[in-house]
């Protein structure tokens, strides 16, 4: 994702990020080198080096760094970046397994009901077209359990509860 504009806001203490039509807050309190009132952000600018998909900002002082796009968005938990995340992690898995795996990929395919070009992209780890239902059926040929677990963040957390999602088989 490219950013297409950067902007300081000295009264929220944060960075305005647009990209792909939306704008993010990016708190100076969560940066590495963080602006101060004493150390004043001096400029900032998208990274053309970085392939505009990061910003670069200098401090008085002469300090300088940049944030990644993606450290953007996960703070700010944005559901499509959180979902390619997921889907990235369960590709890698899934191809690491099919790569181990005592059965052929030929069976694999066969067990699936797919073709092999639709294997290839489930365990293609930069196609983000699939689903994460698609991804957990093919774990699921590899014999694999899955469990996904559901927590409340913020105050409600104190409270414990929690949810664990088997997907394994239950016999």
């Amino acid at each position: 994702m490219k950013i297409r504009h950067v902007g300081v806001n000295n009264r929220k203490k944060a960075f305005e990020v647009s990209a792909a039509g939306q704008t993010y807050m990016m708190p100076f309190c969560v940066l590495d080198s963080q602006p101060t009132s004493a150390d004043k952000v001096a400029e900032v600018y998208v990274d053309p080096e970085l392939g505009n998909e990061a910003f670069t900002y200098k401090l008085q002082s002469g300090r300088e760094d940049s944030v990644h796009i993606d450290h953007v968005l996960d703070y700010n938990q944005d559901p499509t970046y959180l979902k390619d995340l997921i889907l990235f992690e369960l590709s890698v898995e899934a191809q690491d397994r099919a790569e181990g795996s005592a059965l052929s990929k030929r069976e694999i395919i066969r067990r699936l009901g797919t073709s092999a070009s639709q294997f290839y992209r489930l365990v293609d780890p930069t196609n983000y077209k699939k689903s994460i239902g698609q991804l957990l059926a093919l774990l699921q040929v590899l014999d694999c359990e899955v469990e996904l677990v559901v927590k409340q963040h913020g105050p409600a957390a104190t409270a414990g509860r929690r949810k664990r999602i088997s997907l394994a088989n239950k016999e």
